[in-house]
Protein backbone atom coordinates (compact mmCIF):
# COMPACT_ATOMS: atom_id res chain seq x y z
CA UNK A 1 0.00 0.00 0.00
CA UNK A 2 1.32 4.11 -0.44
CA UNK A 3 0.58 6.66 1.72
CA UNK A 4 -2.31 8.07 -0.19
CA UNK A 5 -4.09 4.32 -0.03
CA UNK A 6 -3.77 4.22 3.41
CA UNK A 7 -4.84 7.12 4.47
CA UNK A 8 -7.72 6.47 2.36
CA UNK A 9 -8.11 3.41 4.60
CA UNK A 10 -7.98 5.10 7.67
CA UNK A 11 -10.63 7.51 6.47
CA UNK A 12 -13.11 5.11 5.24
CA UNK A 13 -12.28 3.00 8.56
CA UNK A 14 -13.63 6.48 10.68
CA UNK A 15 -9.90 7.50 11.27
CA UNK A 16 -8.10 10.98 10.92
CA UNK A 17 -4.63 11.74 10.02
CA UNK A 18 -3.73 14.07 12.44
CA UNK A 19 0.09 14.09 11.06
CA UNK A 20 2.32 13.22 8.40
CA UNK A 21 5.58 13.16 7.57
CA UNK A 22 9.01 11.92 6.03
CA UNK A 23 10.75 9.49 8.28
CA UNK A 24 14.28 10.08 9.24
CA UNK A 25 16.32 7.48 7.60
CA UNK A 26 14.13 8.62 4.08
CA UNK A 27 12.66 5.41 3.92
CA UNK A 28 8.85 5.79 4.46
CA UNK A 29 6.27 8.39 5.39
CA UNK A 30 5.09 8.17 9.24
CA UNK A 31 1.40 8.83 9.65
CA UNK A 32 -0.17 10.04 13.46
CA UNK A 33 -3.96 8.74 13.14
CA UNK A 34 -6.38 10.56 15.88
CA UNK A 35 -6.44 7.71 17.98
CA UNK A 36 -3.17 8.04 18.85
CA UNK A 37 -1.48 4.58 16.20
CA UNK A 38 1.40 5.64 14.20
CA UNK A 39 1.22 4.04 10.94
CA UNK A 40 4.98 3.80 8.55
CA UNK A 41 4.10 3.51 5.24
CA UNK A 42 7.52 2.57 3.60
CA UNK A 43 8.46 3.34 -0.14
CA UNK A 44 8.37 -0.71 -0.79
CA UNK A 45 4.76 -1.05 0.15
CA UNK A 46 5.64 -2.18 3.66
CA UNK A 47 3.43 -0.87 6.07
CA UNK A 48 4.24 -1.22 9.92
CA UNK A 49 1.44 0.36 12.81
CA UNK A 50 2.96 1.35 16.03
CA UNK A 51 2.54 3.27 19.01
CA UNK A 52 -1.27 3.41 20.64
CA UNK A 53 -4.41 1.74 20.07
CA UNK A 54 -2.85 -0.18 17.36
CA UNK A 55 -5.22 -3.11 17.04
CA UNK A 56 -8.05 -1.00 15.29
CA UNK A 57 -5.73 0.24 12.99
CA UNK A 58 -4.18 -2.91 12.46
CA UNK A 59 -7.57 -4.58 11.66
CA UNK A 60 -8.61 -1.37 9.44
CA UNK A 61 -5.82 -1.46 7.05
CA UNK A 62 -5.76 -5.39 7.10
CA UNK A 63 -2.01 -5.17 8.54
CA UNK A 64 -1.87 -9.07 10.32
CA UNK A 65 0.46 -10.97 11.80
CA UNK A 66 3.24 -12.78 10.36
CA UNK A 67 0.82 -15.89 8.89
CA UNK A 68 2.03 -19.88 10.13
CA UNK A 69 2.72 -21.92 7.31
CA UNK A 70 0.08 -23.57 5.60
CA UNK A 71 -0.81 -26.81 6.72
CA UNK A 72 -2.28 -29.37 4.51
CA UNK A 73 -6.76 -29.97 4.89
CA UNK A 74 -7.50 -32.37 6.84
CA UNK A 75 -10.48 -35.08 6.04
CA UNK A 76 -11.21 -33.06 2.95
CA UNK A 77 -11.78 -30.09 4.18
CA UNK A 78 -11.28 -27.31 1.87
CA UNK A 79 -7.81 -24.44 3.02
CA UNK A 80 -8.98 -21.19 4.16
CA UNK A 81 -9.11 -18.35 1.30
CA UNK A 82 -7.80 -15.29 1.89
CA UNK A 83 -7.13 -13.44 -1.12
CA UNK A 84 -9.66 -12.16 -3.85
CA UNK A 85 -9.14 -10.49 -7.15
CA UNK A 86 -10.45 -6.82 -7.63
CA UNK A 87 -11.28 -5.35 -11.08
CA UNK A 88 -11.95 -1.46 -11.63
CA UNK A 89 -11.92 1.01 -14.14
CA UNK A 90 -11.78 5.15 -13.47
CA UNK A 91 -13.82 5.15 -9.55
CA UNK A 92 -10.57 5.00 -7.17
CA UNK A 93 -12.92 6.20 -4.15
CA UNK A 94 -15.26 3.02 -4.67
CA UNK A 95 -12.12 0.70 -5.28
CA UNK A 96 -10.65 2.24 -2.21
CA UNK A 97 -13.28 1.37 -0.15
CA UNK A 98 -13.42 -1.96 -1.60
CA UNK A 99 -10.40 -2.58 -0.54
CA UNK A 100 -10.42 -1.26 3.01
CA UNK A 101 -13.40 -3.05 3.29
CA UNK A 102 -11.66 -6.52 2.12
CA UNK A 103 -8.90 -5.98 4.28
CA UNK A 104 -11.70 -5.14 7.57
CA UNK A 105 -12.74 -9.10 6.89
CA UNK A 106 -8.80 -9.93 6.85
CA UNK A 107 -8.70 -11.13 2.98
CA UNK A 108 -6.02 -9.66 0.70
CA UNK A 109 -7.35 -7.69 -2.65
CA UNK A 110 -4.99 -8.36 -5.57
CA UNK A 111 -5.42 -5.33 -7.78
CA UNK A 112 -3.82 -5.24 -11.30
CA UNK A 113 -2.18 -2.12 -11.13
CA UNK A 114 -0.59 -2.62 -7.89
CA UNK A 115 1.08 -6.23 -8.60
CA UNK A 116 4.63 -6.47 -10.62
CA UNK A 117 4.88 -6.77 -14.03
CA UNK A 118 7.79 -9.32 -14.21
CA UNK A 119 7.78 -9.18 -18.10
CA UNK A 120 4.56 -10.18 -18.25
CA UNK A 121 1.41 -9.13 -20.27
CA UNK A 122 -1.91 -7.83 -18.58
CA UNK A 123 -3.46 -11.53 -19.59
CA UNK A 124 -0.59 -13.09 -17.88
CA UNK A 125 -0.78 -11.25 -14.81
CA UNK A 126 -4.75 -12.06 -14.78
CA UNK A 127 -3.95 -15.28 -14.98
CA UNK A 128 -1.35 -15.39 -11.97
CA UNK A 129 -3.60 -13.65 -10.33
CA UNK A 130 -6.54 -16.20 -10.42
CA UNK A 131 -4.17 -19.19 -9.40
CA UNK A 132 -3.89 -16.76 -6.08
CA UNK A 133 -7.19 -15.93 -5.66
CA UNK A 134 -10.39 -18.27 -6.16
CA UNK A 135 -13.21 -15.02 -6.21
CA UNK A 136 -13.65 -12.03 -8.19
CA UNK A 137 -15.29 -8.80 -7.56
CA UNK A 138 -15.46 -6.58 -10.25
CA UNK A 139 -16.60 -2.80 -9.82
CA UNK A 140 -18.87 -1.72 -12.87
CA UNK A 141 -19.31 2.48 -12.63
CA UNK A 142 -20.64 4.66 -14.85
CA UNK A 143 -16.74 5.40 -16.32
CA UNK A 144 -18.03 5.69 -20.11
CA UNK A 145 -20.77 6.23 -22.22
CA UNK A 146 -22.12 4.41 -25.51
CA UNK A 147 -24.63 3.47 -27.84
CA UNK A 148 -25.96 1.46 -31.17
CA UNK A 149 -24.69 3.27 -34.18
CA UNK A 150 -27.26 6.07 -35.33
CA UNK A 151 -28.90 5.91 -32.07
CA UNK A 152 -28.00 7.96 -29.72
CA UNK A 153 -31.36 8.33 -28.13
CA UNK A 154 -30.20 4.76 -26.41
CA UNK A 155 -27.28 6.28 -25.01
CA UNK A 156 -25.98 5.26 -21.45
CA UNK A 157 -23.36 4.49 -19.28
CA UNK A 158 -21.22 1.71 -19.36
CA UNK A 159 -18.30 0.49 -17.27
CA UNK A 160 -15.01 0.49 -19.09
CA UNK A 161 -13.83 -1.63 -21.53
CA UNK A 162 -10.96 -3.22 -19.77
CA UNK A 163 -12.91 -4.24 -16.87
CA UNK A 164 -15.76 -5.84 -19.42
CA UNK A 165 -12.49 -7.61 -20.84
CA UNK A 166 -11.20 -9.09 -17.71
CA UNK A 167 -14.72 -9.61 -16.32
CA UNK A 168 -14.85 -12.22 -19.49
CA UNK A 169 -11.74 -14.08 -18.13
CA UNK A 170 -12.71 -13.83 -14.50
CA UNK A 171 -15.97 -15.44 -15.30
CA UNK A 172 -13.77 -17.96 -17.47
CA UNK A 173 -10.83 -18.93 -15.15
CA UNK A 174 -13.06 -18.81 -11.88
CA UNK A 175 -16.61 -19.59 -13.05
CA UNK A 176 -19.79 -17.56 -12.44
CA UNK A 177 -20.32 -18.44 -8.69
CA UNK A 178 -17.24 -17.12 -8.15
CA UNK A 179 -17.45 -13.64 -9.60
CA UNK A 180 -19.50 -10.76 -7.85
CA UNK A 181 -20.46 -7.84 -9.98
CA UNK A 182 -20.62 -4.54 -8.06
CA UNK A 183 -22.58 -2.09 -9.70
CA UNK A 184 -23.87 1.40 -9.39
CA UNK A 185 -26.54 3.77 -11.23
CA UNK A 186 -28.49 0.17 -12.22
CA UNK A 187 -31.43 2.31 -13.32
CA UNK A 188 -29.08 4.37 -15.62
CA UNK A 189 -26.31 2.01 -16.97
CA UNK A 190 -25.78 -0.61 -19.05
CA UNK A 191 -24.94 -4.09 -17.81
CA UNK A 192 -21.97 -5.65 -19.17
CA UNK A 193 -23.26 -8.58 -19.77
CA UNK A 194 -26.96 -10.90 -20.29
CA UNK A 195 -25.54 -14.01 -19.40
CA UNK A 196 -27.84 -15.71 -16.86
CA UNK A 197 -26.70 -16.57 -13.60
CA UNK A 198 -24.48 -13.88 -12.68
CA UNK A 199 -24.21 -12.14 -9.51
CA UNK A 200 -24.96 -8.39 -9.74
CA UNK A 201 -24.94 -6.73 -6.59
CA UNK A 202 -26.14 -2.81 -6.18
CA UNK A 203 -24.76 -0.23 -4.35
CA UNK A 204 -25.32 3.55 -4.05
CA UNK A 205 -24.52 6.00 -1.51
CA UNK A 206 -22.33 3.61 0.69
CA UNK A 207 -20.45 0.46 -0.70
CA UNK A 208 -20.08 -1.28 2.37
CA UNK A 209 -23.38 -0.74 3.58
CA UNK A 210 -25.01 -1.61 0.71
CA UNK A 211 -23.15 -3.69 -1.07
CA UNK A 212 -20.66 -5.43 2.04
CA UNK A 213 -23.31 -7.91 3.34
CA UNK A 214 -24.79 -9.74 0.11
CA UNK A 215 -21.37 -9.67 -0.89
CA UNK A 216 -20.10 -10.95 2.13
CA UNK A 217 -22.75 -13.79 1.72
CA UNK A 218 -21.93 -14.62 -1.60
CA UNK A 219 -17.59 -15.00 -0.52
CA UNK A 220 -19.03 -16.64 2.61
CA UNK A 221 -20.66 -19.04 0.69
CA UNK A 222 -17.36 -20.02 -1.64
CA UNK A 223 -15.22 -20.89 1.28
CA UNK A 224 -13.77 -17.24 2.18
CA UNK A 225 -13.91 -17.10 6.14
CA UNK A 226 -16.46 -14.29 6.63
CA UNK A 227 -18.60 -13.93 9.69
CA UNK A 228 -21.63 -12.93 8.69
CA UNK A 229 -23.16 -12.51 12.07
CA UNK A 230 -20.62 -9.55 12.78
CA UNK A 231 -21.02 -7.38 9.88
Amino acid sequence: MNVEEVKACLHAGGFQVNSEDRLPNGTGTKITASNGAIVNVYDSGKVVVQGKNQEPVKECLGVQPAAAPATPAVGGAKPMLSKVFVVYGHNTAARTNLEAMLRRWRLEPLILDQLPNEGQTIIEKLEKATGEAKFAIVLATPDDEGHRAGHEDEKAFRARQNVVLELGMMLALLGRKNVAILMTQQDTMEKPSDIQGLIYIPFKDSLQKDAGPLLAKEMAAQGYPINIKDL
